[in-house]
């Protein structure tokens, strides 16, 4: 990672490891489209079974993108959006030294370009 610590750093690895998956994106998209749903709820309009749904939460929940409360009987989970933002700044931070990078690139080239150029007689 950047300047980040170990453990900010598997956080994010964490993060990205359980965005990998497009059934766990998806869950993350109906939770932030629902604010708080159950596991039954969320199997729903999905292609994978209740227990699917649930195993996904639970990577979910261990990369620390959704949060569990127990009602009664039921677990409904929402989103957490602090692991997402700090997965976005470290994305934005890598972007921003990519931009820095090639912007020297860029100079060198140009001035690498001007210096190649023949001059013309007066």
């Amino acid at each position: 990672m950047t300047d980040e610590g170990a453990g900010a750093g598997e956080a994010v690895d964490s993060v990205l490891t359980a965005l990998a998956d497009p059934t766990r994106r998806r869950l993350l998209e109906l939770l932030a489209a629902r604010g708080e749903a159950t596991a039954t709820t969320l199997a729903e309009p999905l292609p994978v079974s209740r227990q699917a749904v649930v195993k996904h939460l639970a990577v979910l929940d261990a990369a620390g993108l959704v949060s569990a409360t127990r009602a009664g009987r039921e677990v409904r989970y929402a989103v957490r959006p602090a692991a997402l933002d700090a997965t976005a700044r470290w994305m934005a931070s890598l972007a921003a030294d990519w931009d820095r990078r090639l912007a020297n690139i860029k100079r060198v080239a140009e001035a690498a370009e001007r210096e190649a150029r023949p001059t013309r007689p007066d």
